[in-house]
């Protein structure tokens, strides 16, 4: 028998605007730029624009996804689903990770291809489109701004647009070079960098959700330093069974056993407890149980056990 003399639960949350219209208007701007850059890319047989178009495709099927999770986080717990909806934000982070990751490896396929077989390139045709794509994913990197600092789904979304709003510019810049040398290789040359850049901020991106999803520490809160916040508390005499783990990629929570041989601390010490982990590890679902006895006594105490 394993007895629980109290829980305490502490929650935060931030105030949340209603992203979906801006949700909605960021995605249709960026499917119709792909349209745009797809058909132009074809056209002017740019690949880095057909790239740049692969790479906003894949945001406007992010920005769907994280659309739908943000709509998903939103529902209230049920019996079955009794912490809700929140952790399908991080579903949604692997399936974008691993969406961009294939269609970036498709486009660097075709551009090291046209690499050795250089096509000619339309550069005015390549600088005016990506141009327009400067100024759509400005636009919706802005529409999301006021929101980035309360929301990591959403600070992600207004990174990625505005990282694409500079990539863009990039290959408003390879037009250019286009036009004024001649030199069409530097269109191919430029999605390879493109894939590489995307490559590399989705893979870091992808693995810190992949560990979200097992549960992992969240890499921004260091577990010792939070056992040995818990272990200095008044009155502990131990702590065990501790666990940290995201239930969205905004929200982390926490549970642990304290033992506390002079007694039940009161509703007060608890209260206390929970918002120092709010304050000092950004914690919002703690839920601690206060053992009077031994750690000894406790089935959970051993590190293997979990």
């Amino acid at each position: 028998m394993h007895d629980h003399d109290s829980h305490e639960h502490g929650h935060s949350h931030a105030a949340v605007h209603n992203f979906g219209p801006i949700f909605a208007i960021a995605t249709a701007l960026n499917l119709a730029l792909v349209l745009v850059q797809v058909f132009y890319g074809v056209v002017a047989q740019s690949v880095a624009l057909l790239a740049d178009a692969g790479h906003n495709f894949g945001d406007a099927l992010g920005l769907l996804i994280a659309w739908g999770a943000y709509v998903l986080g939103k529902f209230k717990p049920t019996a079955r689903y009794t912490y809700g909806f929140r952790s399908a934000s991080i579903l949604a982070a692997v399936l974008n990770g691993v969406i961009l990751l294939v269609a970036t490896g498709a486009i660097a396929w075709e551009a090291i291809g046209r690499l050795f077989e250089p096509r000619e390139v339309a550069g005015a045709t390549v600088m005016i489109v990506a141009a327009v794509g400067v100024v759509i994913n400005g636009f919706s990197a802005s529409l999301l701004m006021m929101g980035q600092r309360g929301d990591l789904n959403i600070r992600g979304a207004f990174l990625h647009l505005a990282a694409d709003a500079a990539v863009s510019f990039g290959v408003v810049v390879a037009g250019g070079l286009i036009l004024l040398t001649g030199w069409n290789w530097l269109d191919p040359a430029l999605s390879i960098t493109i894939s590489a850049v995307i490559v590399w901020g989705t893979w870091s991106l992808l693995r810190e959700a992949i560990n979200q999803s097992l549960d992992a520490v969240p890499v921004e809160i260091d577990p010792n330093e939070v056992a040995g916040f818990l272990n200095n508390l008044p009155g502990v005499e131990s702590i065990h069974d501790l666990h940290i783990w995201a239930m969205s990629i905004a929200e982390t929570a926490l549970t642990c056993h304290l033992v506390m041989p002079k007694g039940h601390p009161g509703d007060d010490f608890l209260q206390k407890l929970c918002e120092e982990l709010h304050d000092k590890f950004e914690i919002e679902h703690p839920t601690v149980q206060i053992e009077l006895a031994d750690a000894a006594n406790c089935k959970l105490a051993p590190e293997h056990v979990v």
